[in-house]
């Protein structure tokens, strides 16, 4: 793991104690990573460690019983995290979303219950996306006799909601988009283990049912109508950064592996003797690439970081858009069409440093490629490039198409694949 030394420049001191509490937990993780990907474990007890160390509550003011970390700081951890075991931190992305969607609200009597809560342990899962033939979400919320609201749908792709203990859901109420928030054991609740994707195998990515779940109106996070664009900068930005940090951590991930796979082989392959794989030129060049690639990617995290840090004061005081915003946008989708082909060259270049025997199963150095590309997949990186190219040319701002698209169609008109195409 990494040292405070190497921490980037600006980290305040509080970024020392915080890893010192969570380093350990860190490498239990990574402890039990290959067994976990071996034979499928869910990651209920990796969760439960972090969440006792407080790392759930890395936001949360300390006036609500959390740590207050920056978001270079929380960013910075989350790639320790994903160097470790890639598929805790997207576990935790929607809980860290729900956190600072919080931290949006100011010091509201709702948010401190919720923030609390945080800090008390809860975990919040997602239940975003649906599988329809259009941008529809068919998810509903109703009132019922008894003055509560009853929630119905099915939703795929619930990040998270296989470990936690509150689900963030999106329904419509008519005209209206509501985001609201149900216990993950409430009656009518049903979570799927089903996501069958070849990386990011453990991340609980699975479908939610809802039928006639019981919501009081004090589950009801907020309602907008559904001709509004259903997310803004500041989400895209921070949504991103967290698939960011996570490619950086694969990254690490590589180096540490490609350097404890060499250090104690010998070699005869091409060379007249036997050598020792740590001399040979040609293994040195290879970790020397791997090692500049992973550097390029944990630079431009930080970057990005530090870029919505510069608006987070803006988000704290309610608002949700200006040139900060869009400063922090473009920079995580510039960052993106870098770091994701940059890890990704390393995890195939990983393999030259060992020949047919770093393709074993005991090492499983393919989950490295796996976990990178499924989440290089999760926003299209040819969509990005040409959305990039637009803004440099004519000064397109990012998801034009979208908030007109949902200014000017009718209401049936969903927040679930434009969430998903958002974030």
């Amino acid at each position: 793991m990494t040292d405070p030394v190497h921490l980037p420049h600006g980290f305040s001191p509080r970024i020392d104690a915080l890893a010192h509490r969570l380093r350990p937990v860190f490498a239990r993780i990574a402890d039990g990573a290959i067994d976990r990907e071996e034979n499928r474990i869910l990651a209920h007890d990796a969760v439960r460690w972090l969440l006792d160390a407080g790392f759930g509550a890395l936001r949360v003011p300390v006036r609500y019983g959390g740590s207050e970390a920056s978001l270079p700081e929380t960013f910075a951890l989350l790639a320790e995290l994903a160097e470790a075991d890639s598929n805790l931190p997207q576990i935790f992305r929607a809980h860290f979303a729900f956190v600072e969607g919080r931290l949006h609200e100011g010091d509201s009597a709702r948010a401190a219950y919720w923030l609390e809560q945080v800090a008390q342990g809860a975990l919040f899962g997602a239940a975003m996306a649906e599988l329809t033939d259009s941008t529809g979400t068919t998810t509903t919320l109703a009132p019922d006799p008894q003055g509560q609201w009853r929630l119905d749908g099915t939703k795929y792709y619930s990040t998270g909601t296989l470990y936690a203990s509150w689900i963030v859901a999106i329904a419509t109420d008519g005209t209206d988009r509501i985001q609201l928030v149900v216990p993950a054991d409430a009656p009518g609740v049903t979570r799927v283990d089903d996501w069958d994707g070849f990386g990011q195998r453990l991340t609980g990515s699975g479908t939610t049912h809802f039928k006639n779940v019981a919501v009081p109106d004090d589950y009801i996070i907020n309602r907008t109508p559904l001709s509004e664009f259903p997310t803004n900068e500041y989400f895209t930005t921070y949504y991103q950064l967290f698939h960011l940090a996570t490619l950086a951590g694969i990254g690490r991930a590589i180096v540490r592996d490609a350097v404890a796979f060499v250090r104690p082989r010998t070699r005869t392959f091409g060379i007249p003797g036997q050598v020792a794989q740590r001399h040979d030129p040609l293994v040195q060049g290879v970790v020397g690439r791997l090692s500049a690639l992973s550097f390029s990617a944990d630079t431009l995290v930080d970057r990005v970081a530090w870029a919505l840090e510069a608006a987070f004061p803006q988000w704290a005081a309610g608002h949700e858009s200006g040139p900060a915003f869009d400063t922090a946008q473009v920079q995580a989708y510039q960052a993106q069409q870098i770091v994701a082909g940059q890890v990704l060259e390393a995890a195939t270049l990983l393999f030259e440093v060992g020949g047919a025997s770093a393709t074993s199963t005991s090492r499983r150095l393919d989950r490295h490629w796996r976990n990178a590309r499924t989440l290089a997949s999760h926003n299209p990186l040819v969509q990005r490039q040409r959305e990039l190219g637009d803004l440099v040319l004519n000064g397109t701002a990012f998801g034009s198409r979208w908030r007109d698209r949902a200014g000017a169609t009718a209401p049936s008109v969903s927040t679930s694949a434009q969430q998903e195409h958002a974030a």
